[in-house]
């Protein structure tokens, strides 16, 4: 991992063989970032994407590995109630099935190793955004009052 910082904009160069957002987290710690938002492009060589099934309030994972575009990585960074940074994004992938055609699968990002690079751009908030616990939609959301 490499990263220069401008201002409220972080440039992250992660490297092959790091995870996606473990990486991330440890760089928000690093420099004390308590709000912001993430994109990037890049390519891995697994992911693991989840879908939330809202009426089992769970989520079910897909596992995907082999060679493995990161056509689009989006996320946002809060704090918990512990004052601990949290990641939530999303990514959109591309890759190979077995029979030679192109597949796309888009959702909730888990975990993703990077297989080449990852290039990775964060936009710092200039002020904490928490998170608190939504009974109507039974997951943490932003709080924002």
């Amino acid at each position: 991992m490499d990263y220069r910082r401008e201002k409220d904009t972080i440039y992250l160069r992660i490297d092959k063989g790091e995870p996606l957002l473990e990486t991330i987290k440890d760089l928000v710690q690093k420099e004390k970032i308590e709000a912001g938002y993430f994109h990037g492009i890049g390519a891995c060589d697994q992911v693991v994407i989840s879908t939330y099934l809202a009426d089992k309030a769970e989520y079910k994972d897909h596992t995907i590995t082999g060679m493995i575009e990161m056509v689009s990585l989006a996320g946002n960074i809060s704090t918990n109630d512990s004052g601990q940074p949290t990641l939530h994004s999303h990514a959109v992938f591309s890759y190979l099935k077995d029979d030679g055609e192109i597949a796309v699968v888009a959702g909730h990002l888990k975990e993703a190793d990077i297989s080449y690079t990852g290039e990775i751009i964060l936009e710092l908030a200039e002020e904490k955004i928490s998170r608190m616990f939504d009974q109507k939609a039974g997951i943490d959301i932003w709080k924002l009052s």
